[in-house]
């Protein structure tokens, strides 16, 4: 029997220790477009979990036939929709690119990217390591 290698971190946001496939795989990046595959909301990827790493009240508050599979990646989006700006939490799965729709208008993209070159957001090098 082949045991799967596991990554382990704490999630402040979860506030638990995390545990991770090592071979997830990140379809989208940082700063890139994205949209809701099933609800009319676009966003620019500003983190990555690996997989599900939101607490276990938020992840219950999905309705159960829409409820995503929890090892996937999950992505931080600053999000927009044509009423209000938020911040989104969305599984992989639910995402679609979106790069070539356009810039997004969410007031606290200046302080985490600073420049969109036509398809994507490029993070502010002060932000980077």
């Amino acid at each position: 029997m082949q045991t799967m290698e596991r990554a382990v971190f704490f999630s402040s946001q979860a506030g638990r220790t995390i545990t991770a496939p090592r071979n997830v795989s990140a379809r989208f990046g940082i700063g890139d477009i994205v949209r809701h595959r099933l609800f009319e909301f676009r966003g620019v990827v500003f983190d990555i979990d690996p997989v599900f790493a939101n607490s276990e009240e938020w992840y219950q508050s999905i309705p159960e036939d829409m409820r995503p599979n929890r090892d996937q990646p999950f992505y931080h989006l600053l999000a927009e929709n044509e009423d209000s700006s938020y911040v989104a939490y969305v599984s992989q799965q639910n995402l679609l690119s979106d790069g070539a729709a356009g810039p997004v208008d969410h007031p606290h993209l200046a302080e985490l990217f600073e420049q969109y070159d036509g398809q994507r957001y490029h993070m502010r090098r002060a932000l980077t390591h």
